[in-house]
């Protein structure tokens, strides 16, 4: 069986897909993924096909506007950077690659050249999604930016900013394309982005319990915590774990690069509580010029490999980073900044395994008073054995790969 896949997003949205990519093509299926230019190398050093989806350059220009980060205008720049330029890719490499033969199409939250080919071509695709925060429940509300009170004024103001915020993004390119290809109008993007062929939600239940009015063909399985494990920490980093406790790790998330403030504030927080600190960021230019001795940073570390070893996680609330820490058995702070962040970092804070800051009180003051009773506290530490107890297995690749398998084959 063939399966295609292609995830739009940072690294957070490509590496479940990648993992579970890599999982099928080890139990002998042909596997194409195609995404942008960035993750290339990420793809093709696993002997998977790839198709380029965008290119290198217009990702990391993406990643270099703050309006990204922007809890309210991050959405509509994502989509206008990334998103709408690339639909009619999408579509037609789907169009092309389901010419080979049998093959199940699998896209995440922003795939909807992938649910375009889906309607015109009648090919199966199927959604995979990352992040709770995408199915939206009036039941179980997800914590989203601008959304606040009751659960029935929490319903009222989705509605409203589907219609007057997503769809209004989306729709008018997305129609466009629409007519086209002789297909009709759509609305409720934040609806019509569930795939009638099948959604996989890639988080356990404990996480984000299945509500009665998701998608009908939703698939629960758990965190498919893929990254680059093959890979041994740094030489430097492995040095500098050995040579004292536990540090903390801070990092704003892998493509943010406006994070200036935030290591500002790292730096001064382990100060402030005598501890060592690693930073992780693939841009230096945002460190502090001169870093005390107990202090470093990396560009790039995989996290299955260095959270074990660390004291306590501080990132921006991205679900791979939560899923790791979480997998790690180490507490987490987190600052929100966007997309789905601020729902990640609700349900860390009610497992009990964290806390979080908003940017704008995120100094290294406030920071060391919010870390300190994270670090200190045994019924946290409990909480946290107790939960990646739950992940030992690691098996979220091969359960979700399960699931395409039955889906590819049904």
């Amino acid at each position: 069986m063939r399966f295609l896949f292609s995830p739009f997003g940072t690294a957070g949205d490509v590496y479940p897909m990648l993992g579970a990519a890599i999982e099928l093509k080890s139990r002998g299926h042909e596997v194409t993924f195609i995404t942008n230019g960035y993750f290339e190398e990420a793809v093709t050093r696993h002997g998977i096909e790839y198709v380029e989806l965008g290119t290198k350059q217009e990702f990391l220009d993406s990643t270099a506007n703050a309006d990204l980060w922007h809890p309210m205008r991050g959405f509509r720049h994502v989509f206008e950077t990334l998103i709408a330029s690339a639909l009619g890719r999408q579509y037609e490499a789907f169009e092309r690659l389901f010419q080979r033969g049998p093959s199940l199409g699998i896209v995440n939250v922003f795939g909807f050249g992938g649910l375009l080919a889906r309607e015109k071509l009648r090919v199966p695709i199927v959604t995979l999604h990352v992040q709770p925060a995408v199915v939206w429940s009036r039941i179980e509300p997800p914590r989203l930016p601008g959304i606040r009170g009751p659960r029935w004024l929490q319903d009222l103001q989705f509605r409203l900013g589907e219609r007057f915020f997503i769809d209004r993004t989306v729709c008018p390119r997305l129609n466009e394309l629409r007519r086209e290809l002789g297909l009709p109008s759509v609305r409720r993007i934040a609806h019509w982005w569930h795939s009638p062929d099948g959604v996989v939600c890639t988080f356990p239940d404990w996480f984000a319990p299945a509500q009665p009015d998701w998608p009908a063909n939703t698939v629960q399985t758990d965190f498919p915590l893929w990254d680059e494990e093959s890979q041994q920490l740094p030489p430097e980093i492995e040095a500098f774990l050995a040579a004292g406790s536990a540090p903390l790790v801070f990092t704003p998330g892998s493509g943010n690069q406006f994070g200036a403030k935030f290591f500002q504030a790292a730096v001064d927080a382990a100060g402030r509580l005598q501890r060592r600190a690693i930073l992780c960021t693939p841009f230096p230019e945002q460190l502090p010029r001169k870093l005390p001795t107990s202090v470093i940073s990396s560009a790039y570390a995989p996290f299955s490999r260095l959270l074990p070893r660390a004291a306590a996680m501080v990132h921006h609330g991205g679900v791979g980073t939560t899923a790791q820490a979480l997998a790690a058995g180490i507490p987490q702070l987190i600052m929100p900044l966007a997309h789905d962040q601020f729902d990640n970092a609700a349900r860390v804070a009610r497992l009990g395994i964290g806390d979080s800051l908003s940017p704008a009180r995120f100094t290294g003051k406030a920071l060391a008073r919010k870390l300190d009773p994270l670090l200190t506290s045994s019924d946290v530490a409990d909480r946290c054995r107790a939960l990646a107890a739950r992940l030992v297995n690691r098996d979220g690749c091969q359960r979700t790969a399960t699931v395409l398998e039955r889906w590819a084959t049904a």
